[in-house]
């Protein structure tokens, strides 16, 4: 973990298989872990065993931990589920209810003169009704306003 960061996170996908991170949550470094299944043809299977114990080691650490999808070969409780449309894939991962809040991460912003820009001028996102399910709000940063899910 010696990289010149300020922010580091762990961006497991496609999650195909058991790890520990449990040595680099230690280090106290990292602030949020993605995970996420594999997608399209040929993908392999995502075991949501899996998935809870990287979970169960960001909640023991205090690590923000997101599951962003299922992908498309979900194993769950040892029954086999094919998954292909992305929009369920992200709303089986929100109804799983493994996403996890861990310490709030401080982001210090400042000006091109160096300045903190005021708390009442910084990005506030928001939010349309189909982003309730999404597994990726966690994550999100918010609606850009683009017209598509009207």
């Amino acid at each position: 973990l010696d990289l010149p960061f300020k922010h580091k996170g762990i961006m497991c996908a496609p999650f195909i298989g058991p790890i520990s991170i449990e040595k680099y949550l230690q280090s106290g470094q990292v602030e949020r872990v993605v995970c996420g299944g594999e997608n399209y043809d040929g993908s392999r299977p995502c075991n949501f065993d899996w998935v809870k114990s990287l979970r169960q080691e960001c909640v023991l650490h205090n690590v923000t931990f997101c599951f962003i999808e299922t992908g498309t070969y979900f194993i769950k409780d040892g029954k086999k589920y094919r998954i292909p449309k992305k929009s369920t894939q992200s709303e089986m991962a929100y109804k799983s209810g493994m996403n996890y809040i861990g310490k709030p991460i401080k982001f210090k912003l400042c000006d091109n003169f160096g300045f903190d820009i005021p708390e009442n001028e910084l990005y506030v996102p928001h939010y349309r009704k189909n982003c309730e399910h999404c597994s990726s709000k966690l994550i999100c940063n918010g609606c850009c306003d683009c017209g598509k899910c009207d």
